[in-house]
């Protein structure tokens, strides 16, 4: 049994083959696309629980188009459509059988979601704000925990590369949400991705309590490695609390139970042929009363994770933004992303600090890498290196748009 167990930890698929690079740059491509569509959604009057209905769909719709002559190949939501508002910090994604939200001009909207192709997911999280243009520009604290999260989050992406370790992540999140008189949500993890597992060993945290700074274990990035960077920062004190609201979204653990309830157990038969090791969430069941009622004793007895929904303080704001990047030999290959204006944005802070502006202006990765890795690049979007690379350009027009009103 030893000798099996090792041999499958051999087997792991990675990066270092190409066409599992292929297989995140699809899965990436789908979710920037898919990003979009629900972007456009955005809007006084829409209804949320629509929008998560819509997220999961263009997802599945999307992942259906690939690899269809592989029958045991699988894709489709590599995490469901949460689509959070305001003080919400992350998860709601509402069933039918509750009562649903309605978007209002200037609320602050976090979508959520993740693609996955045969196990191989790419999660994305992108924050905007509803009825925002150049004319009704984003202004006060919206605009500074808007600011103090994409800033963290493009820090983050020049951290997360082989050598560097997951403390110095954590230290610059919590110093670029202090320039702008922002917190990082207490003890929010982002984690290694590895194939058919969304939440690896490795991790980075956010602004840890103490015991959670004690318990949490250092680790060293490394080459052909794969991490979804998740930043969430507020407007308030960060601290995440759980309200009335219900727990929608799962995850199966490896755990093993022999259930009671009939219907627990024909829950989970359905959530193991359905979903593997993706979460998903209850609104997926044709019976969503019969997954209701499966779902408390699966969660009782740890065979699947929750995801509750966790909330700020009332009249704060929160904003998230999530990517997916691959550690690869020239640099940190991004591969999820969402669009970013900022001229929708006027803050009275701007980032100071020098240090992070040395790492804000630096480049992401080396350009020696198109030839060799042409044949995959083909299926992955043509500008993406482009883009990245002019994101300190972006950032420097940003600071100058801010310092006028500062």
């Amino acid at each position: 049994m030893a000798d099996k167990d090792y041999d499958s930890e051999e087997e792991e698929r990675t990066i270092a083959d190409d066409v599992v690079v292929t297989k995140y740059k699809m899965a990436g491509d789908m979710a920037n696309a898919i990003l979009k569509k629900i972007v456009a959604e955005m809007r006084e009057g829409a209804s949320v629980r629509s929008i998560c209905i819509l997220g999961d769909k263009l997802i599945i719709d999307e992942t259906g188009k690939v690899y269809k002559k592989e029958k045991d190949l699988k894709k489709g939501i590599g995490f469901p459509t949460c689509i959070s508002v305001n003080n919400i910090i992350c998860h709601f994604s509402p069933l039918l059988s509750e009562s649903d939200m309605i978007l209002n001009t200037g609320d602050v909207v976090k979508i959520d979601f993740g693609v996955h192709i045969d196990g191989f997911i790419a999660g994305v999280a992108h924050t905007v704000v509803v009825g925002a243009s150049k004319e009704n520009k984003i202004t006060g604290r919206k605009a500074d925990v808007l600011l103090a999260a994409y800033y963290a989050a493009e820090i983050a992406q020049r951290l997360v590369k082989p050598g560097n370790n997951n403390t110095q992540v954590t230290e610059i999140v919590q110093k670029v949400a202090k320039e702008f008189n922002c917190t990082p949500v207490e003890g929010m993890l982002s984690h290694q991705l590895q194939q058919n597992i969304i939440d690896g060993d490795k991790t980075i945290i956010q602004n840890p309590s103490e015991a959670q700074g004690k318990d949490h274990k250092k680790c060293e990035f490394e080459l052909h490695e794969v991490y979804g960077v998740d930043v969430l920062i507020s407007s308030g004190d960060g601290k995440a609390k759980e309200h009335e609201t219900r727990t929608t979204v799962y995850k199966r653990t490896d755990l093993q139970y022999a259930l009671k309830m009939k219907a627990s157990r024909a829950f989970y038969s359905e959530v193991c042929n359905k979903f593997t090791m993706m979460p998903f969430t209850l609104r997926a069941f044709e019976d969503e009363k019969k997954a209701r009622l499966g779902v408390g004793e699966c969660t009782n007895h740890e065979l699947l994770t929750p995801y509750p929904v966790l909330y700020e303080k009332d009249g704060e704001y929160v904003a998230q933004f999530k990517f997916t990047v691959l550690l690869m030999p020239n640099g940190p290959l991004r591969i999820t992303h969402g669009s970013w204006d900022p001229e929708f944005i006027q803050s009275e802070y701007s980032i100071k600090d020098e240090e992070l502006k040395t790492i804000l202006t630096s480049q992401v990765s080396k350009k020696s890498q198109k030839k060799k890795k042409k044949k995959a690049a083909a299926q992955a979007t043509p500008t993406e290196e482009k883009k990245e690379e002019e994101a300190a350009p972006e950032i420097e027009k940003l600071e100058i748009t801010e310092e006028p009103s500062s």
